[in-house]
């Protein structure tokens, strides 16, 4: 599936003010796209213009390269489904029950659910390992166990993009990891997914692609490692950041540490005036995979930079029973350092990068 936002602007009123200006990306399937920006850059109206709860000023959204105005919303709503924020939604009735909700449109009216409807529940509850939870009160569940059961709900409908806002927020460390790694699980099953988000660190760490958006209306799409640098977060948030690897005995990670607000300078050029300017760097990314199950994994992550690979190379060591690939890269520091964060997320792999003193 490719879902697409096509040249989108929106403005309340006729002459008034764009609240979001020519605004353009594409999520393909296995493809997460996080959308951030600083409060009032529009990000939850971003949201409802492309799934067509507002009408774009300009522009449009797109399912495979038709536009959704030509689509039937019983048709849309069977290939999206949306996950709202946790915090402050009103839930009664059992988790099964809210989880049903999520075949409404697969289930005819006047209809109650069928078997295959609470099956279609009950894998998703499973999906989230959250089956236990199925005849507990919605209302009495925790925050982190209420948003992983309303993304099961989304996926009842078995759609193939999830549009999720802010599903990380109001959470603890530990189910803020739980629903991101969840994301990224359902992206690797081939899910696309779209999610709002305060924290730059989930967008490097988690989005194979960010739509950074700012108060004027403008945004910058592109890979994450590209889109989500210490230069357009400080123009943007209008915060000076530090973004760095952290690395553990066999991972590699990437945080963003916020230092100090800036002043934000007047007639600064937005976005899509800016011409970007960054440099690069020569590295050497060292891969040692334990679990062979990983390297379609790897092989799609090195596809997604391999304009910037100068060389690899691979092999097997069969006497440890894991194999090796070797990455040459010249690109932006910020590219090499996403790349390195999202290798050293998954199982099993350990991963070593070194750049060159030039």
């Amino acid at each position: 599936m490719n879902f697409e936002v096509r040249n989108g602007s929106f403005s309340y009123a006729r002459g008034s003010e764009k609240i979001l200006d020519n605004v353009s990306f594409s999520v393909n399937s296995g493809e997460i796209l996080a959308i951030l920006g600083p409060n009032g850059a529009g990000k939850t109206t971003l949201l409802r213009c492309m799934m067509g709860f507002l009408d774009w000023t300009e522009g449009s959204s797109l399912i495979d390269g038709k536009p959704i105005s030509e689509i039937s919303r019983r048709q849309m709503w069977n290939r999206i489904g949306y996950v709202p924020q946790a915090r402050g939604y009103s839930a009664s009735g059992t988790i099964l029950e809210l989880v049903l909700l999520g075949r409404a449109s697969r289930i005819d009216l006047f209809k109650n659910p069928s078997e295959s409807d609470i099956s279609s529940a009950m894998n998703s509850l499973d999906q989230m390992g959250i089956r236990s939870l199925w005849n507990k009160n919605a209302d009495q569940v925790s925050g982190g166990e209420l948003q992983l059961a309303l993304i099961a709900k989304a996926l009842a409908g078995k759609p193939e993009l999830l549009i999720m806002d802010e599903p990380e927020s109001n959470l603890d460390f530990r189910n803020q990891l739980k629903v991101m790694e969840m994301i990224q699980k359902l992206a690797s099953n081939g899910y696309s997914c779209i999610f709002n988000t305060h924290y730059p660190a989930h967008a490097l760490r988690y989005g194979t692609h960010s739509l950074l958006l700012e108060k004027r209306g403008s945004a910058l799409y592109g890979l994450s490692g590209t889109v989500v640098n210490e230069n357009n977060l400080e123009k943007a948030f209008g915060v000076k950041t530090a973004i760095r690897e952290i690395e553990t005995d066999s991972r590699c990670f990437l945080d963003v540490l916020p230092i100090e607000t800036a002043e934000k300078k007047r007639n600064e050029p937005t976005f899509w005036e800016r011409e970007e300017n960054m440099e690069s760097r020569l590295a050497i990314v060292a891969i040692i995979i334990e679990n062979r199950d990983a390297v379609e994994r790897i092989n799609s992550l090195l596809h997604e930079v391999s304009s910037y690979i100068i060389g690899r190379m691979g092999m097997p060591y069969e006497k440890k029973g894991v194999s090796i690939i070797t990455v040459v890269m010249d690109a932006p520091q910020d590219i090499i350092a996403a790349l390195s964060g999202k290798l050293g997320q998954l199982p099993d792999v350990s991963i070593k990068t070194t750049y060159s003193k030039v």
